[in-house]
């Protein structure tokens, strides 16, 4: 596996927007919206990262709820902390390994 090039202008304006993608993912879509962000490789990596992060647990969470009978949904608490913790390493200006999910968005070549 490669390592992500280290870019030594990554901003604090950089690292609030890959942050707040995790949380809120309406965020990451709007940062791919808009033309001075996207073409920023730490925040587009990340707000990418972040809508399938957040995708993959919604269908997790579903199929867990529909397994259990409701009680899956328990986890969610659990989860946000998750994200919060991604979004904390985001704002240090570190890229995140999410297990699978990097992967995946490497292989697609969408990062």
């Amino acid at each position: 596996m490669t390592e992500q090039p280290v870019t030594p202008e990554i901003t604090s304006d950089d690292k609030l927007w890959a942050a707040l993608g995790y949380p809120i993912v309406i965020v990451a879509i709007i940062v791919l919206l808009m033309e001075e962000k996207k073409d920023r490789p730490f925040i587009k990596f990340h707000a990418i990262q972040s809508i399938a992060a957040n995708v993959a647990f919604f269908i997790i969470g579903t199929v867990l709820s529909l397994v259990t009978l409701g009680f899956g949904g328990l986890c969610v608490p659990v989860l946000w902390l998750v994200f919060f913790y991604w979004a904390y390493k985001a704002y240090e200006g570190e890229y995140v390994e999410i297990p699978l999910v990097t992967n995946f968005i490497k292989n697609q070549g969408w990062v």
